[in-house]
């Protein structure tokens, strides 16, 4: 079994809220964490700025596809960031406990 941690971020934590809801109702995930952050970047031409709720999301690398369309019905950006970073390895006991958790 191959695991990761899939990445995104949301204007609010009331939106991050949602997405976290769904994806745990649904077994996508077995652990989101949220922190606040000030994201830099250059959209439309324009350098600019914003403060975000970044979302850390642990699962099983197989549910990427579902996790992915699961935070677009949600999500409000118009292009959001979701990306997969695969763990190089990772405590055992943790591992299982992702697979006990997840569908």
């Amino acid at each position: 079994m191959e695991y990761s941690l899939i990445m995104t971020t949301c204007e609010n934590k009331e939106d991050a809220r949602e997405i976290i809801e769904a994806l745990l109702e649904k077994k996508l995930a077995a652990c989101v964490q949220i922190k606040e952050i000030e994201s830099f970047y250059t959209w439309k031409g324009k350098v600019e700025n914003s403060k975000e709720i970044l979302l850390l999301i642990k699962t099983k690398s197989e549910l990427y596809k579902e996790v992915e369309e699961a935070i677009l019905k949600m999500h409000k950006y118009e292009t959001p960031e979701i990306v997969q970073i695969p763990f190089a390895n990772g405590l055992k006991e943790y591992l299982n406990w992702i697979d006990e958790v997840t569908k």
